[in-house]
């Protein structure tokens, strides 16, 4: 994965993360998180962050992810970094657009964090590197 598409991985779950902290009304485990670390003023713009911001960071996640292999060719890596912007996505728009109920909405939105984040700590503990591939290489010769 290229530097620019780890940074842009990061800003979306931090983004995504940091949007749910202005949200007491609808994610209030991660708005009083927010608030007990000194974030509680967000809470002014809650509007704007689960409508729009959450999204786009939770958006700019899972394309920087999906950029990345490109990079990598990692379809597993590339699967579980997908699933948790995938449900936070889920999440927030079920919960806003009314398709899902308050508590599931709320429960997928948070699993989505939580993998989001496991995926973002794995990809710093252990980057992705080009796996070799093995088309048109010669095999070696067996001497018996």
């Amino acid at each position: 994965m290229s530097v620019i598409t780890r940074i842009v991985d990061k800003t979306g779950v931090i983004g995504a993360i940091v949007g749910s902290f202005s949200c007491a009304m609808c994610f209030p485990a991660a708005a009083s998180l927010g608030a007990a670390i000194g974030l509680g003023f967000l809470s002014q713009w809650e509007g704007l962050f689960v409508h729009w911001l959450i999204p786009i960071f939770a958006g700019v996640a899972l394309l920087a992810t999906l950029a990345g292999w490109f990079s990598h060719r990692q379809w597993r890596r590339t699967l579980l970094g997908s699933i948790g912007p995938v449900l936070a996505l889920v999440g927030v728009l079920g919960l806003t657009h009314g398709f899902l109920g308050v508590g599931l909405a709320r429960g997928i939105f948070y699993t989505g964090l939580i993998v989001m984040f496991l995926a973002s700590v794995w990809d710093m503990i252990n980057p992705a590197n080009r796996r070799c591939a093995t088309d048109g290489s010669e095999t070696p010769t067996q001497h018996g």
